[in-house]
């Protein structure tokens, strides 16, 4: 089912979301957040189990991204995307507090929410999450620096160069790893083709996040933190950091890179039910 939301906002109708929702109505909801410069159809895979043990998952286009708006701007900002997620939770009018799953940037969202609304989250599953800049290599911090050069390529890059580039690095994960880190054709083409619909200007929210090592010890909800063994976008060790940092929190790393939901799913979802059935 689809649905989008408006209400007028200050950015230009930023406010409008684009999302998909699925299972019983009186399931306990999970809202489902996908990363930088992907879309809801990062959780093509898990909606449907989640659906089938009765829970209610709602997944959304973060602004900038998928079918949701996309403001025009060279320089989009962490807090622009945080108020559009934040106002899209408000619009649901949930009976029960959520509980939040959130990849990569998605996590960051998901956390600096629970932070501000600790009371109106049940619980955190959190997948290779983006918490602090440092976790990114030195060479991706230095190019998220530069909005104006990100904005410039991403604009003039054509799909088939970015699906180029996916496969290149899947097979150059299989070979090292197996295929069991591979990616399928299906995803692969879906991942090129939500790069290229991203808004430019929105390679620039890396470079705007706050470090939210400070306010981790207010996190005091059941979490689960997953991620991939070869992780070559974050540093693989700063998630055993976040673990350690979490009041009440467990771990797991799973074979893969950076999106092991994609490349291992059935680990991924078999851990992610396993933990919703101990709340």
């Amino acid at each position: 089912m689809k649905n989008t939301f408006s209400k007028t906002g200050p950015l230009d109708r930023i406010d409008d979301v684009h999302f998909v929702e699925q299972g019983p109505i009186d399931g306990q909801p999970i809202l489902l957040v996908h990363g930088l410069a992907a879309s809801l159809h990062d959780w093509d895979l898990l909606i449907p189990e989640l659906a089938a043990a009765s829970y209610h998952a709602y997944a959304l286009d973060l602004l900038g991204h998928g079918e949701s708006p996309k403001p025009a701007s060279r320089a989009y900002k962490a807090k622009w995307v945080y108020r559009h997620f934040a106002r899209w939770i408000e619009s649901l009018h949930l009976s029960q507090a959520p509980i939040l799953l959130g990849h990569s940037f998605g996590g960051y969202l998901c956390m600096r929410y629970a932070v501000r609304h600790a009371e109106n989250v049940r619980a955190l599953i959190l997948t290779s999450p983006f918490y602090k800049l440092e976790q990114l290599p030195l060479l991706l911090q230095r190019a998220y620096r530069r909005p104006l050069l990100n904005v410039l390529i991403v604009e003039h890059t054509p799909e088939w160069v970015f699906r180029w580039l996916i496969d290149l690095t899947n097979i150059a994960l299989g070979r090292t790893g197996g295929a069991t880190l591979t990616l399928p054709e299906p995803i692969r083409r879906q991942t090129a083709l939500d790069y290229k619909r991203t808004a430019p200007g929105a390679f620039n929210i890396p470079n705007t996040v706050r470090d939210l090592t400070p306010s981790l010890a207010r996190l005091a909800m059941p979490t689960l933190v997953l991620w991939g063994d070869r992780d070559q976008t974050l540093n693989p060790a700063s998630f055993p950091a976040l673990v350690r940092a979490l009041p009440n929190a467990r771990g797991h790393a799973l074979s893969g890179g950076h999106v092991p939901h994609q490349s291992n799913p059935a680990e991924y979802n078999r851990l992610v039910l396993n933990f919703l059935a101990t709340l």
